[in-house]
């Protein structure tokens, strides 16, 4: 099944007032509502909202990390989100970047792959409701049991951007949420997770038919992302080192300005969507086409435009 995703909240609309958008979702098209943590909401606040004032999608993180909350504590959290939305809520969760995880929030970001792995293996036993007194490699749980596990224990997706943890992801959890690619790069993603396991990725979208002024944004964000060394050397495997070369160079040296000017135009155009509703609805069609099956829509903020009017216009009903 293909699915039809939007990352909420929008920017600028405050959560309580997207009730009205939240429940109309279903009638629009949208199977779907992520939620990102970074540094606005947490990821599960707008989603145990969003639970209650629709019966109709299927709610998930993409992605909580998995440093930044004790393992117990993450899932008690999960735990309460699934009770909201039994049988609807997807819990993703990730390594996040050494900037969130040890400058924002003063813990060490270390062994990414074997404590997001650990934190699987840990997961899965929580939502069974056993008591868990194990040494995992990066962490041990000594007799902690759920008082409330989850009646339908959510599918575990785990955020993947290179082959290692992407045959993880396909080997041990429900799903793979990979980040920052092209329709053109699914197929390579897709061949490392196989064809059974659900890919779920954020498409940035800028609805607008002003292409500078997409493509300004656009060299912002990746001159901003691209740099973190996982995303860097995803974009390496991707084939991306030599047209992203220049804003390497930039970026090592310190000139953030530079680094944006030189993110070529084709690699915006690459990785963000953007024109017309029509055209943007065509682009996120094309990455379904190869192989992904869930499109999160993440909404790029316009100075012109009012988000829920462009969530609007982008729902697969105006297909």
């Amino acid at each position: 099944m293909t699915r039809w995703g939007i990352t909420l909240p929008l920017t600028g609309v405050p959560l309580p007032a997207h009730r009205e958008l939240v429940e109309r979702l279903p009638d629009l098209g949208y199977t779907d509502v992520w939620t990102a943590e970074t540094s606005g909401t947490d990821a599960f606040s707008p989603l145990v909202l969003a639970s209650q004032w629709s019966s109709g999608l299927r709610l998930g993180t993409a992605i909580a990390p998995v440093f930044t909350r004790g393992p117990a504590l993450l899932a008690m959290t999960a735990a309460a989100a699934a009770e909201c939305a039994p049988g609807r809520f997807a819990l993703g969760i990730g390594a996040s970047s050494p900037g969130v995880v040890r400058d924002w929030n003063a813990m060490e970001h270390t062994r990414p792959y074997a404590r997001t792995r650990d934190t699987l293996r840990f997961l899965r036993s929580a939502f069974e409701g056993k008591a868990v007194n194990a040494q995992y490699p990066t962490f041990s749980v000594r007799g902690f049991r759920l008082e409330r596990p989850p009646a339908s224990p959510p599918p575990l997706l785990l955020a993947a951007l290179r082959p290692r943890m992407l045959r993880l992801a396909a080997d041990e959890a429900d799903g793979a949420i990979t980040n920052w690619l092209a329709p053109a790069d699914v197929a390579k993603v897709r061949a490392e997770v196989g064809p059974g396991t659900e890919l779920v990725a954020p498409v940035f979208v800028c609805l607008t038919d002003d292409a500078r002024k997409a493509r300004r944004l656009g060299r912002m964000m990746i001159s901003s992302y691209l740099t973190v060394p996982a995303y860097r050397a995803f974009q390496d495997w991707l084939g991306r080192t030599e047209p992203l070369a220049a804003m390497y160079r930039a970026w090592d040296a310190g000139d953030r300005w530079r680094a944006g000017m030189a993110v070529p135009d084709e690699v915006v155009d690459d990785l963000v969507v953007h024109g017309s509703a029509e055209e943007c609805r065509a682009r996120i069609r094309a990455y379904t086409a190869g192989g992904l099956n869930t499109p999160v829509i993440a909404l790029l903020p316009t100075d012109d435009g009012d988000p829920v009017a462009q969530v609007e216009a982008l729902a697969p009903c105006r297909d």
